[in-house]
């Protein structure tokens, strides 16, 4: 079964949730990109640039060592989903600001994580770990399952609109139906291992998310003097697609031990995005 979940159901899962995160997009969300470049370009630099720095951070703070430091490094490059949009638009964030970064994040990670994940294989594998990160293998799946599907959303919501809407937000319940299944199976397949690797790994999944959360909306207060985009680019810091994350662990690499770290943030990352909704919710959104 967790054969055929992670080499099959997985990435069919993966194609649909993104071609359901195209019909959400339009041009217009491109566009506000150079329309309103400043936001844009603070949550891209957090995201891309210092989350990655951020997860090295913890994993020599932690000593994470081995495929459980390589499961949180890949998580750290992964994009944000339909979560951190759903999220936002709960939390009265900008939603506009969301779906950007989201999209134009999406289309330029395929081509950053292959490279920075091999790093991570080169820079944590130890000797005895013969594990190969598969560049071109792993670019041509991430176009297959993440950036073509994105475009068909965006073809088939150009010409229905009206069934795009309405299918839309199915994407988010289905999402998190399949990022609890794949959870449950990797659980399972660990077995005994999988209380002494979730301890393990727990501890900087959770400091990596709040750590996150926390840079986004510091950031996004001092930089931006807005408190929905505040609230956005914390979100879309601190919201990772775990999906993601374990398509490329269990079923490009295989290894189920470096999906702890993804699956243990892909859980805790709803209580503390939920306590935050829950926080901001009573403040006033008022421009500094």
């Amino acid at each position: 079964m967790f054969q055929a979940l992670t080499q099959i159901a997985l990435p069919i899962s993966l194609i649909l949730i993104m071609t359901g995160v195209g019909m959400g997009l339009k041009i217009a969300d491109f566009r506000r990109v150079v329309a309103q470049p400043k936001a844009f370009l603070i949550g891209a630099i957090c995201q891309m640039a210092i989350l990655p720095l951020i997860a090295v951070a913890i994993i020599e703070l932690t000593g994470l060592t081995g495929p459980l430091a390589i499961g949180l490094f890949i998580l750290a490059l992964c994009p944000g989903g339909t979560t951190s949009n759903l999220y936002t638009l709960l939390a009265r964030g900008d939603v506009g600001l969301s779906v950007s970064l989201t999209a134009v994040i999406g289309f330029i990670t395929p081509f950053t994580i292959p490279i920075l994940g091999a790093w991570a294989i080169a820079n944590y594998a130890t000797a005895e770990q013969a594990i190969v990160f598969p560049v071109l293998k792993t670019w041509i799946t991430l176009i297959v399952v993440t950036v073509i599907p994105v475009i068909i959303g965006m073809l088939l919501r150009a010409k229905w609109e009206s069934l795009a809407l309405r299918l839309e937000p199915w994407v988010s319940k289905f999402s998190i139906a399949v990022l609890a299944l794949v959870i449950v199976v990797i659980c399972v397949n660990l077995g005994e291992k999988l209380i002494d690797f979730a301890l393990l790994a727990g501890p900087a999944a959770l400091l990596l998310n709040l750590v996150t959360m926390s840079l986004g909306y510091v950031a996004g207060s001092l930089l931006l003097h807005h408190e929905d985009q505040a609230r956005t680019i914390s979100l879309e810091v601190g919201l990772q697609n775990g999906t993601l994350a374990l398509m490329i662990t269990t079923g490009i690499l295989q290894n189920a031990e470096m999906s702890v770290a993804p699956s243990v943030y892909s859980l805790l990352m709803f209580i503390t995005a939920t306590l935050f909704t829950v926080w901001v919710r009573k403040r006033p959104l008022t421009s500094a």
